[in-house]
C-alpha cells in the first residue's frame, strides 16, 4: 500500500529531503550538468549520495538523464520540465538563507 502523504510540507522533504538534494536542484537551475561537474560544484558530497540522489530525484520527475551515444558515454543532467516548477522554491530558499547569514552576523554574541 501507497502511504498517502497528508501535509504538503511532508511530501516537499519527502522529495528534496537531504542534504545534497536542494544543492543539485540549486546547480541545475543554471545550465546541464554532468556528474562530473556537480562533483566539483558540490565537493563534500560523496560519490554515491550524488549518484543516490540524482536517481532519486530522476525517479520522482524532477531531473532529466540524457545518455548521449559516444565513447565514453556522455552523460548530462538537467532540471525537468517540472523540476523546473522548483526554482522558485529554490529561488525563495536561497533569500531566507541569505537573510539568516546576515541575521546571524548581525547579532550580538551572547
Amino acid at each position: 500500500m501507497i502511504h498517502q502523504r497528508e501535509c504538503p510540507v511532508e511530501t516537499l522533504i519527502h522529495v528534496l529531503g537531504g542534504k545534497w538534494k536542494p544543492m543539485i536542484l540549486w546547480h541545475l537551475i543554471e545550465s546541464k550538468r554532468r556528474y562530473n561537474d556537480l562533483e566539483k560544484l558540490i565537493p563534500d558530497v560523496s560519490q554515491k549520495m550524488l549518484s543516490q540522489h540524482l536517481r532519486d530525484l530522476e525517479q520522482e520527475g524532477i531531473v532529466d538523464r540524457t545518455v548521449y551515444p559516444s565513447i565514453p558515454p556522455k552523460v548530462e543532467y538537467s532540471l525537468s520540465e517540472y523540476g523546473r516548477t522548483l526554482i522558485p522554491v529554490a529561488e525563495v530558499m536561497c533569500a531566507w538563507g541569505e537573510n539568516h547569514n546576515k541575521r546571524k552576523h548581525e547579532e550580538p554574541a551572547s
